[in-house]
């Protein structure tokens, strides 16, 4: 009995790791972080500035993390360009999308997705959140700047259906985001708990007009931690709300991919629980991919949590199991299998560099000629 026992806390901790995708300190892989690996065993992680010095330095990272894990690895990192451009100190600053999207150009916008893709992947990233598909309006402009391209969601699936085949074309999975969409959130989800106030036609003619369309196209969906009260009636962010997730985005849009969640350490969800019990909400609303971006203590306590509330709860260890297997099979069918490129050679990086270089200047002249035309 009791090995029966012992087996199946195996199975859920092999589970709930498989849910985790975790950030960290430092540039290397440390003996401590090499234990916190082995022992979490997670499905993924997710690198920072913080974490890249240089291009053979950010390579050799990701592949000590790969050898500290049994199973195929999630290599992750957000990188949008503009603002969100974590590799602007190994390859020059890539344009953002509102800028791109400016030149109208879809060629440009398949080239932008298929740039950042490349050089994701020369790194042994293999998970890109990107692109956004918020709408732009007013409402956001300050918090979300050149990140949202428009606020024609047709206009933003143009957008986003060629940057992520770009990504694609580079063996890079793409997230969208922010699910249900941040077009109206006039507050940072970073520092706070935004509410949309906008009623379901106006969300599902608009926001969620992305997701609907590209439904099938998507390899992920990264969800919000905004609050949406004239849908949801309480004040939890779309992350912890089974209603956004699973009845929503799964069953009434038909989603099948991996739904993750924005980083459970920013201050949209921490102001609705503390962040053990959020990851088990999260889990318990329907989601797959845990983001803890860059506490350990939190990322452990959030692991503890999800493998307490399984061994008592037989439908939590069931919902656990079952992301936990759809995570595996992603991984297994995609691109997210397959090893890195070569070691990134002094050569590599620096065409890339030529690259992102030309391509900014392109992007530059296609919107001076297109201004001048107007």
């Amino acid at each position: 009995m009791a090995k029966a026992r012992n087996s199946k806390l195996d199975e859920i901790k092999r589970d709930a790791g498989q849910l985790l995708v975790i950030g960290f300190d430092g540039t290397d892989v440390s003996d401590h972080l090499n234990t916190l690996l082995s022992r979490l065993q997670p499905g993924g992680v997710i690198l920072f500035a913080r974490n890249i010095v240089n291009a053979e330095q950010t390579y050799r990272l990701l592949q000590a993390c790969r050898a500290a894990v049994d199973s195929s690895l999630l290599t992750c990192v957000d990188m949008e360009g503009g603002t969100v451009d974590r590799f602007r100190n190994l390859f020059g600053r890539a344009p953002a999308a509102a800028d791109v999207f400016a030149s109208g150009n879809r060629k440009l916008y398949r080239q932008h997705g298929r740039l950042i893709g490349d050089c994701c992947r020369s790194l042994g990233f293999n998970v890109d959140f990107a692109p956004v598909v918020d709408l732009a309006s007013e409402a956001s402009r300050k918090v979300m700047s050149s990140r949202s391209v428009s606020p024609d969601p047709k206009k933003v699936v143009q957008y986003a259906r060629e940057f992520l085949a770009g990504l694609k074309a580079a063996k890079v999975a793409g997230a969208a985001k922010h699910f249900p969409g941040l077009g109206e959130a006039d507050l940072d989800t970073h520092l706070d708990l935004p509410q949309v106030s906008r009623g379901w036609k106006l969300l599902w003619d608009k926001d969620l007009y992305p997701y609907r369309v590209m439904h099938r196209e998507l390899p992920m969906v990264l969800v919000s931690h905004a609050n949406y009260p004239n849908i949801t009636k309480d004040a939890l962010p779309a992350s912890l709300s089974k209603k956004w997730i699973t009845d929503v985005l799964r069953k009434k849009i038909g989603f099948r991919g991996l739904i993750a969640s924005d980083d459970m350490e920013m201050g949209g969800v921490l102001k609705a629980a503390p962040i053990e019990e959020a990851a088990v909400q999260f889990v318990q609303a329907g989601g797959d991919l845990c983001l803890i971006c860059h506490v350990e203590e939190w990322v452990i306590a959030s692991y503890e949590a999800i493998i307490r509330e399984a061994e008592q709860n037989r439908n939590f260890a069931l919902r656990v199991k079952e992301s936990a297997e759809r995570i595996r099979a992603f991984k297994k069918k995609s691109a997210t299998n397959r090893k890195a490129t070569r070691k990134l050679g002094t050569s590599v990086a620096d065409r890339l560099s030529r690259r992102v270089w030309e391509f900014s200047e392109e992007v530059w002249l296609a919107n001076l000629a297109r201004q001048a035309e107007a």
